[in-house]
């Protein structure tokens, strides 16, 4: 005959099965965070990440802080291996010589101006910001988005691996050593109801079609 604390020892054991069943069909309820808490744990976890970046002098992942409070780049971050994300942000300035091996989004940020030395690997997003100037050699690896911008010329020693997007821009001149390896879209801009599209071709250099209507 089995003793009394035999049944015990047995009783608790079925008790625990029974949680662990009723944990395994969903019946309990777990805690989870709210969408938000997981957004802003998320940009925390980011932010760290480039403060990590800092203080290595840079990185080779990319960095998302898009949707986040952030005004600035760090000066001492200098490489960035992967992407920046940083569109829907109150971002205002970059560090100077800022080297980005991926893509630069900056679509729908406050940014007025890019910093000297800039060099993006990938595509540079600059749609619907209120920038106005772009600097010197700028050397872009992919596209260069900017649509909708209150741009009216870009800089000397422009070089982009990809398509020029300027639809929708104030753009009123181009500098004679522009270098484009894809095509120029210059719809609905000031300049595309100035020159033809052959005119265009012989002021700058540009392996792919120019748009203009």
């Amino acid at each position: 005959m089995q003793n009394y604390s035999d049944l015990n020892l047995a009783s608790q054991a079925f008790g625990n099965m029974i949680k662990l069943i009723d944990l395994l069909e969903n019946k309990i309820l777990v805690p989870r965070r709210s969408p938000e808490e997981r957004r802003k744990n998320y940009q925390m976890a980011q932010l760290k990440k480039l403060q990590q970046y800092v203080k290595n002098g840079g990185g080779e992942g990319d960095l998302n802080l898009r949707d986040t409070e952030i005004t600035s780049l760090p000066d001492g971050l200098k490489k960035v291996g992967g992407s920046i994300y940083l569109s829907n942000s109150p971002i205002t300035s970059l560090p100077d010589n800022l080297q980005v091996g991926g893509a630069l989004s900056l679509e729908r940020t406050s940014i007025t101006s890019l910093p000297k030395g800039l060099k993006v690997g990938s595509v540079l997003n600059l749609n619907n910001t209120p920038i106005t100037s772009l600097p010197d050699n700028l050397e872009v690896g992919g596209n260069l988005f900017l649509d909708g911008t209150p741009i009216t010329t870009l800089p000397n020693g422009l070089k982009v691996g990809g398509t020029i997007w300027a639809l929708n821009s104030q753009i009123t001149s181009l500098p004679n050593d522009l270098e484009v390896k894809g095509g120029l879209d210059l719809r609905y801009t000031p300049i595309s109801k100035k020159y033809s599209e052959e005119e265009i071709r012989q002021m700058v250099n540009v392996g792919g079609n120019i748009t203009l209507v």
